[in-house]
């Protein structure tokens, strides 16, 4: 079988015009490495302090967490995504505020930030409890005395 690539494609304007192949490219390039930036800050963030509270003593915070990782691992993250674009600006105010009038492009990378990160909190949290109660007692308790 013998195939013949066009490489010259990404050199070539846009149908609309304006810019070319390539540069459409590059632009995706920069959206998706910022979407990940920011939605693992986010990740971080949230599921340190999520799984650090599934360790805890206090019951309800203990739910609290639990409910946080089973609602976001349990949920597909298409389904999430849909959410957090269509169904969640509509419940809060200010949030649907800024998407309307915002360019789409930004509704859609705070929308995509905000779920990815939440998301991923989840299972960040998760590894924070199992790291957490993988210690020994002992070590636990003198952590905390420090």
């Amino acid at each position: 079988m013998n195939r013949v690539f066009n490489w010259g494609i990404f050199f070539e304007e846009l149908p609309g015009g304006g810019e070319q192949y390539w540069q459409m490219l590059v632009q995706g390039i920069y959206w998706t490495l910022a979407v990940s930036a920011c939605a693992w800050v986010i990740a971080m963030l949230v599921g340190s302090l999520i799984g650090t509270i599934r360790t805890t003593t206090t019951p309800w915070m203990v739910r609290l967490g639990n409910a946080w990782v089973e609602i976001f691992r349990n949920v597909p993250l298409l389904v999430q995504m849909f959410l957090w674009y269509f169904v969640i600006p509509e419940f809060i105010p200010p949030l649907k505020n800024w998407v309307v009038r915002a360019d789409p492009a930004y509704a859609q990378f705070v929308s995509a930030v905000l779920c990815l990160g939440l998301f991923t909190s989840a299972r960040v949290a998760e590894q924070v409890r199992a790291g957490i109660q993988a210690l020994a007692r002992g070590q636990r308790y003198a952590g905390m005395a420090l």
